[in-house]
């Protein structure tokens, strides 16, 4: 497998994905990824992007991306699933799978509509280069459990795609973050909300994945890429915190 699973498109004040292009360029190299390269787009989660709701979000959607990886990567042979009637065989054909964040329930529930989760999946386990970030790192888990996110919608299974054997929360947030300068958050922290989940699912483990963070994957290794430390939850055990751009494989794997 090769993997690039990215915990946010965004960092304040900066353009789309623009802290993540190192990434995104040293995975497409790796991968020989090249211009005329078939990339096909997932825009599922995406159901209200520049003041266009769902299913019009899609078009938007597409059209943002699109242009970073037309522009920045130079890969200029870009599909979305959401513009073809055949989505199986486009998948199929893809020199590279690109699944975006947004919301997971709403990813998760089409994937599984289309016919799409269980095609993605073989896809990449049979060496297809998959990137993915927010919901679309969230779903290469066995499941959504972790998301951050509302169930706008009710998808046919909670399961996605399973290229990894731990669960992602994407956007990590340490305990108690500010809300203003004056007030801290008194409710449950996101810590809680994994301690919860680890409580019910106590063999699984959890990558705390933060902003400004990604992980690449391959057959036998996990590398922690950028510039934020990553956080990884056990049942029973004290939560571990491992350095950015190190070999994390044995602490997930």
């Amino acid at each position: 497998m090769n993997l690039l699973l990215i915990s946010n498109s965004t960092n304040f004040g900066e353009t789309y994905l623009a802290w993540a292009m190192t990434q995104l360029e040293s995975f497409c190299e790796k991968n020989q990824i090249k211009s005329d390269s078939k990339i096909v787009f997932v825009p599922f989660a995406g159901v209200f992007i520049n003041g266009n709701p769902y299913p019009e979000s899609y078009n938007a959607y597409t059209q943002r991306v699109k242009k970073v990886f037309e522009e920045k990567l130079g890969l200029t042979n870009f599909v979305s699933v959401h513009e073809v009637e055949d989505k199986i065989q486009l998948v199929k054909d893809a020199a590279c799978i690109v699944v975006g964040g947004g919301n997971t329930f709403h990813l998760v529930a089409e994937l599984h509509r289309y016919g799409l989760m269980a095609e993605i999946a073989r896809c990449a386990k049979n060496g297809t280069p998959y990137i993915g970030w927010s919901a679309g790192s969230n779903i290469a888990c066995p499941t959504l459990c972790t998301t951050n996110d509302m169930p706008i919608v009710q998808p046919a299974s909670f399961n996605t795609l399973n290229l990894v054997p731990f669960q992602i929360n994407p956007h990590y947030l340490d305990p108690h973050p500010e809300i203003d300068k004056m007030i801290k958050h008194g409710g449950e922290t996101r810590q809680d909300r994994i301690n919860e989940y680890l409580a019910v699912n106590q063999d699984m483990k959890v990558v705390g994945l933060r902003e400004a963070s990604a992980l690449w994957v391959t057959e036998d290794k996990v590398c922690l890429k950028g510039g934020k430390k990553m956080m990884v939850f056990k049942y029973g055990n004290e939560p571990l915190e491992l350095e950015p751009n190190t070999d994390v494989t044995k602490y997930v794997l």
